[in-house]
């Protein structure tokens, strides 16, 4: 008998026992459906997280407060106070960051904006003026304040377009007065429909300078970040040590172990997301991969139990001819059957789980979510299936292809 009739003959015995079977692989599926779906959204997300990213551009170059996170710890000193006004006097200083072309510092927090009987909260925006070229949003209509305005800490405000509609609906909100922690401040522009970029959802920010918002909004004298932008893209590694060694001299840092604050540019943050992501969706693959051993232990089970059941129909294929080798491929390819079986409807689920996730996030969370197919994890889906078919139906197979046909016609 070759293996084409042992194949056949496989597949007539899972016909047999249709409900057992569909129960069977259904350990497989689930954990290839969760493999799928990990994989899947794991690529989305790093897709995602890097295109805003690289949103903000090449050239830019962030400073944050306390030391870099490698920790809990280490999370928490994110909310330093350790950017001051004197690190953007020494940074905006030629001598010291001689590529700098911009810099930005930033304030931001949840408040309530109110107009009227209207109220919303917001994520408030503390910022100078050349944050619209940075991140490449301009009023639709207004304007963006200016310098003179930063300088002098005026109480102007830049609405995005969810805010504007919940305060203002279908009315112009230009030159009208809103209010934050009981301050005054008149609308002079209106930003475009954008939704989330460079991390910043500007539908839902409101948007002043940032020595108001330090004043009379958060009533802190330090920064949140820094936004530093390079001259050019060649220049932004240097430009990097240079902000380092700036705020090491103005901090009187000599260890760099002691460093309070840490630099990012977006290679280093779009290499530091990649790893991360990764690392987390293969230990969530993982995860889910441990189903896929109970699936497999749960066909053994019941293969060694479909023996026990077809002792006879055993013993009489052995008197009618059968080699033990024939036997043993019959049931091995049942449970190679079932567990490929079990693979391809787990991709097949998983996918269609994928892509109506990844359908959702981008039509009600308003993200800019893209489906990606996994074909790599598709492809190991099948070969551990296949696997664990055979690693888990090699035992049953050998048990019944042991069965002596003279017992074996003789069992009840």
């Amino acid at each position: 008998m070759n293996i084409s009739h042992s194949f056949k003959t496989a597949i007539i015995g899972l016909k047999t026992n249709k409900s057992r079977s569909i129960l069977t692989i259904l350990g497989i599926v689930i954990g290839i459906t969760a493999i799928i779906l990990v994989m899947s959204l794991g690529e989305g997300a790093q897709n995602l997280i890097l295109s805003e990213v690289q949103s903000i551009g090449s050239k830019t170059i962030g400073v944050s407060p306390g030391r870099h996170p490698t920790g809990f710890s280490d999370v928490m000193s994110l909310f330093a106070d350790s950017l001051k006004e004197k690190d953007l006097e020494v940074l905006g200083k030629k001598t010291n960051v001689p590529y700098a072309e911009k810099i930005i510092p930033i304030v931001f927090g949840s408040e309530s904006v109110i107009y009227g009987n209207e109220s919303y909260r917001a994520t408030v925006y503390g910022v100078s003026p050349d944050f619209a070229g940075i991140y490449n949003i301009q009023p639709q209509q207004g304007r963006i304040f200016e310098d003179e305005e930063v300088k002098s800490k005026s109480d102007v405000a830049v609405l995005g377009y969810k805010v504007k509609d919940e305060l203002f609906g279908d009315s112009d909100a230009l030159n009208e007065k809103i209010k934050i922690k009981g301050k005054n401040f008149r609308v002079i522009g209106v930003l475009p429909k954008k939704g989330q970029s460079a991390f910043v959802n500007f539908d839902d920010a409101l948007i002043i300078p940032y020595t108001t918002a330090q004043q009379y909004i958060f009533g802190i004298k330090f920064y949140h970040r820094l936004v530093v932008e390079a001259d050019s893209e060649k220049n932004v590694d240097q430009t990097a040590d240079d902000i380092v060694a700036t705020l090491r001299n103005s901090h009187d840092i000599t260890d760099p172990e002691k460093d309070d604050f840490f630099v990012e540019t977006q290679a280093g943050a779009m290499e530091q997301v990649s790893t991360i992501i990764n690392i987390l969706t293969l230990f969530l693959a993982a995860v889910a991969a441990i189903s896929l051993l109970v699936g497999g232990v749960g066909i053994m089970n019941i293969m060694l139990v479909s023996v026990t059941e077809r002792t006879r129909e055993i013993g009489l294929r052995k008197a009618l001819g059968a080699k033990s080798a024939e036997i043993l491929w019959q049931f091995l390819l049942e449970s190679i059957t079932l567990t490929v079986l079990g693979g391809i409807i787990g991709i097949t689920l998983g996918a269609f789980f994928s892509f109506l996730t990844a359908l959702a996030l981008s039509r009600f969370a308003g993200l800019d979510w893209k489906f990606i197919f996994p074909i790599s994890a598709a492809l190991l889906g099948l070969g551990v299936s296949a696997g664990v078919g055979l690693v888990f139906g090699l035992y049953p197979a050998r048990q019944a292809a042991k069965k002596s046909p003279m017992e074996a016609l003789r069992y009840e």
